[in-house]
């Protein structure tokens, strides 16, 4: 299996139906979809499913991931406690490209509640397709480093 198109998914119960539809949306543009959950409306907490993602992230099963969550604020706070995860919350498509190019993320967050289908569709095509940028952001990523000087 290439990471190169390998997509890491995970959702909590408010997110899980909108992070099946993006899954499969992903595996028809041609990626290997590894889902860490949840799958099904039963209460879970946000942070185990975050952190589940991050971790496979972290030990290099994938290069990209996905978590929805109800708002995708808490699935991206949990997924930034991790010094290898750039996890961006976005609502719509140009956020999304922008996480990519500008930010080089590895991880998008999207909010089910708040983002309807159709637009987290584009969101996530725009993550999937968009490319790093390098040049004069690398510095400013250099400073998100926690071994960074001051």
């Amino acid at each position: 299996m290439s990471i190169a198109k390998t997509l890491i998914v995970g959702a909590d119960h408010a997110g899980y139906a909108l992070k099946d539809t993006l899954a499969q949306a992903a595996r028809d543009a041609g990626w290997t979809v590894i889902d860490c959950g949840t799958n099904g409306p039963a209460s879970v907490d946000y942070p185990d499913i975050a952190h589940a993602v991050s971790d496979r992230i972290e030990a290099g099963d994938a290069h990209l991931g996905l978590l929805v969550c109800g708002s995708g604020i808490g699935m991206a706070i949990a997924a930034n406690r991790h010094a290898g995860i750039r996890c961006a919350q976005a609502h719509d498509a140009t956020e999304a490209r922008l996480s990519r190019s500008h930010n080089n993320a590895n991880m998008l967050a999207l909010g089910a509640r708040i983002t309807g289908e159709v637009v987290a569709l584009d969101a996530l095509h725009a993550f999937l397709s968009t490319d790093y940028q390098g040049g004069r952001h690398d510095l400013r990523l250099a400073k998100l480093n926690p071994e960074r000087t001051r």
